[in-house]
C-alpha cells in the first residue's frame, strides 16, 4: 500500500469571514498541493475542508499520515467524538446539532478509503511543512477576502 504524508491547514479572518485551506501530499519524492477557500466561512470549516480535499486528491487507497494543527479535527476521530455524534443522530453531548455535519460526513467517506494515522503538530511553531500549508491557506484566504470585499 502506498504511503503518503498529508499536511493540512485552514485559515480564516473573522469567524465567520473569508477563509482558505491547503493540503500538501508527499509520496516519496513526489509532491502535490491542493488549495481553495470561501468568501464567508469559519476556521473549523477550513480545517475540515483541507483534510477532505487532501484525501480526495488520492486516486487509490493509501496509508496516510495526516499532520494537522487542528485538535478539532484530530480529536473527533482519536477521542471517539465522531462515533458518538453518529450514534446520537449527529447531536453533541449537549443535545445540539453537530456543526459542519456535511463536511464530517464527507470526511468519513474519505477516511474509510484509507489507513489513517493522525499526527497533531503545533501551529505557528516553525514546523516547516505546517508553516508552508499555513502560508498557502492564507494566500487563499486573502484571495477570497478580495472576493468578499467586492461582493
Amino acid at each position: 500500500m502506498t504511503e503518503v504524508e498529508l499536511w493540512t491547514d485552514g485559515a480564516c479572518s473573522g469567524n465567520p469571514g473569508p477563509g482558505g485551506w491547503a493540503a500538501l501530499l508527499r509520496m516519496g519524492d513526489h509532491e502535490r498541493v491542493v488549495s481553495g477557500g470561501e468568501a464567508v466561512t469559519t476556521n473549523n470549516r477550513m480545517e475540515l475542508r483541507s483534510v477532505v480535499e487532501g484525501l480526495k486528491a488520492l486516486k487509490r487507497p493509501c496509508r496516510v499520515r495526516i499532520h494537522l494543527d487542528s485538535s478539532y479535527v484530530k480529536n473527533a476521530f482519536t477521542n471517539g467524538w465522531i462515533a458518538r455524534w453518529q450514534r446520537n443522530g449527529w447531536t453533541t453531548s449537549g443535545k445540539q446539532p453537530v456543526k459542519n455535519r456535511e463536511l464530517w460526513q464527507e470526511l468519513l467517506v474519505e477516511v474509510a478509503r484509507h489507513e489513517i494515522e493522525w499526527v497533531k503538530v503545533a501551529g505557528h511553531a516553525g514546523v516547516e511543512l505546517n508553516e508552508r500549508v499555513d502560508q498557502l491557506a492564507c494566500v487563499e484566504r486573502d484571495r477570497y477576502a478580495g472576493v468578499a470585499a467586492s461582493g
